[in-house]
């Protein structure tokens, strides 16, 4: 194609023909896909036992639409079947070399739809960030970032929020870092976890009322297996084909050199375990305050004192 005396290589009428295809091709799988996505945000609006299904109804509408603009794109371009061959050969090779990351993350969304890795509502750790899923894409993971218990404050990274609660930043992870490292899911088919709370007392304490205390306290907020349900319980044990395994409060003894402590381990639900450790936490102070039971703390036993010899090396004139 001539224009004022220039030729444009590569550009005559075939090809412009082509473009325009493609960029009318693109205008309607993205109306195509905007349509589809407001009819399942309009069906499930409101509804809240239905967000998993949009969820992977957006994903479902998303793969369509990649697959289908990929395959209309090459039907436009590439009619030789030859020249497809050919085309695909390089770029596959150029593609594979410069776009590593970017082909490994998209393999990564994926493995994680096909292998129900997580989905989006999953509380669940993932790099060096842990929080809920609030958005899964091709090439990255959005997580709605939460605190972390003390006893790993000092990983990164640094943490200003000292428990399982949001700390507002939203945090973007490439989806390639399921092949880096292990993902750990609080709520996948069991949404519970086991906690567990620390009590020391002196040996000279009440140790079967402090007991009784600590497992009055937890069977009143936390979960047993009376309140979570046979099925829950069965659909663990269906699940990951586990013995049938204890699901009430328990207290462990351990003894110090110093004290008792007692350890008191219960589960609690996935969501909202500082709001029930803190409630137990207080119903405990108080119990263990009405019993006159008090916490134990760190003592030093000085077992001989050395003589002390004061001597007075001012001298009068």
């Amino acid at each position: 194609m001539d224009i004022y005396g220039i030729k444009f290589v590569g550009l005559n009428p075939e090809n412009g023909r082509k473009l325009l295809l493609t960029l009318a091709l693109i205008i309607v799988v993205m109306l195509v896909r905007w349509l589809l996505r407001a009819f399942a945000r309009a069906f499930i609006r409101g509804n809240t036992k239905l967000w998993q299904g949009r969820f992977w109804t957006h994903q479902a509408i998303s793969v369509l639409c990649a697959i289908l603009m990929i395959i209309g794109v090459l039907s436009i371009w590439f009619d030789d079947p030859a020249r497809l061959t050919t085309f695909a050969g390089l770029v596959t090779a150029g593609v594979a070399f410069a776009l590593q990351k970017v082909i490994t993350s998209l393999a990564g969304y994926f493995i994680i739809l096909r292998g129900n890795t997580f989905s989006v509502g999953d509380r669940i750790v993932m790099g060096d960030v842990r929080g809920d899923v609030v958005a899964l894409g091709f090439m990255q993971t959005t997580i709605m970032e939460m605190g972390q218990p003390p006893a790993v404050q000092s990983a990164d990274p640094a943490m200003w929020v000292h428990s399982r609660q949001f700390t507002g930043r939203i945090v973007t992870i490439s989806n390639s870092e399921i092949f880096d490292r292990p993902v750990y899911n609080y709520t996948r088919e069991f949404p519970y976890i086991w906690d567990e709370i620390h009590i020391p007392i002196t040996y000279e304490a009440d140790r079967a009322k402090a007991e009784s205390i600590l497992l009055a306290a937890v069977n009143e907020y936390a979960l047993t297996q009376e309140k979570m349900g046979q099925a829950a319980v069965r659909r663990l044990q269906e699940t990951y084909r586990v013995e049938p395994i204890d699901l009430d409060p328990t207290v462990y003894w351990r003894l110090t050199d110093n004290w008792i402590e007692l350890s008191v381990r219960f589960i609690v639900p996935d969501h909202g375990a500082r709001r029930i450790k803190d409630q137990i936490s207080r119903r405990i102070i108080g119990e263990l305050d009405k019993a006159r039971i008090g916490i134990a703390s760190g003592t030093y036993a000085i077992v001989q004192v050395p003589p002390i010899e004061i001597k007075n090396l001012s001298h009068r004139d």
